[in-house]
C-alpha cells in the first residue's frame, strides 16, 4: 500500500478527525451548556485588570501636586527659610485629606 492510498484512506474514514459528520462533540449535540462561562470570566478577568490600573494610576496622579508641595517644602525647610514648627504645620496642611472641611 502506498502513502496515497493510505492517505485517501484515512481522509475518506467517516470518523477521521472530531469535525466530521457530528462536528466536534461526536454525540450530535452540540456544545455543553456551560460553555458561556468561561468567555465571561476571561471578560471579567481583563476588566479587573483594567479597573485596578486606571485606579492604581487615578491615585498616583492624584497624589503627585501633593509630593511636588511636600518637596518644596522640604527644600526650604533645608534652607533655612522656614523653622520646624511652620514645617510641621504646612506638611499637616498638605497631607489633610481634600474632601474635610475645616472646623470654624
Amino acid at each position: 500500500m502506498s502513502i496515497n492510498e493510505t492517505v485517501a484512506t484515512v481522509v475518506a474514514d467517516d470518523h477521521w478527525g472530531p469535525w466530521r459528520e457530528n462536528g466536534p462533540w461526536q454525540d450530535g449535540g452540540g456544545p455543553p451548556a456551560f460553555w458561556p462561562i468561561f468567555p465571561i470570566l476571561w471578560f471579567l478577568v481583563i476588566a479587573a485588570i483594567i479597573t485596578a490600573v486606571v485606579l492604581f494610576n487615578r491615585k498616583r496622579v492624584a497624589e503627585g501636586p501633593r509630593r511636588a508641595g511636600e518637596a518644596r517644602l522640604a527644600e526650604r525647610y533645608a534652607a533655612g527659610e522656614i523653622d520646624e514648627n511652620e514645617y510641621r504645620a504646612r506638611r499637616d496642611v498638605l497631607r489633610e485629606k481634600p474632601g474635610r472641611a475645616e472646623e470654624a
